[in-house]
């Protein structure tokens, strides 16, 4: 749990950063060209935060380290992640009001609420879906290395029992 609160948060907060410096602090609106790089920073800290995550579990656990291990724990931190943006956002709509969601594109056909309740949900299940297509990834590169590593292991044993007499291996229980 500490592995995903301490990524999950990670991503978190350059949300947050890049919020308060580009949205308010510089008072960048949405039509600038300096909002197409927000995706691209946000995807990019997700993967490399969920990716750092799993291989920390994968330290943790060692040789036992399964595919359904890394997507558990990648799923966890995006779960951490999608929950605490949320709430980042909640807190802000209710501090400094709807400003943020009005100078996104588009009409407001709604009421403010239900606006807000929207994109609420649209970047939760966003976080989740993208940070379990990202957790898969790494889980299977990760639980790859250690599938070929295993490999490497069990052939290297093979061939010392090769060197010595056969009860040896037979009865070891490394086999």
């Amino acid at each position: 749990m500490k592995i995903a609160l301490k990524y999950g948060l990670l991503i978190t907060l350059v949300v947050v950063a890049w919020v308060v410096v580009v949205r308010l602090v510089l008072n960048v609106g949405s039509d600038s060209k300096l909002t197409l790089a927000a995706p691209l920073l946000f995807n990019l800290t997700a993967f490399f935060s969920i990716y750092f995550g799993i291989r920390e579990r994968k330290r943790e656990i060692g040789d036992r380290f399964t595919f359904k291990d890394g997507l558990k724990i990648g799923a966890a931190i995006s779960f951490v992640y999608a929950t605490s943006a949320c709430l980042f956002f909640l807190v802000q709509y209710l501090i400094a009001g709807p400003k943020l969601l009005m100078s996104e594109a588009g009409p407001l056909p709604r009421p403010m609420w239900q606006v807000a309740l929207m994109a609420y949900a649209g970047l939760f299940l966003g976080s989740m879906i993208f940070g379990l297509i990202y957790s898969a990834l790494c889980a299977f590169v990760l639980a790859k290395q250690q599938r070929a590593r295993e490999g490497r292991r069990q052939k290297k044993y093979e061939r010392q029992c090769n060197r010595v007499s056969l009860p040896y291996c037979f009865w070891s229980n490394k086999v």
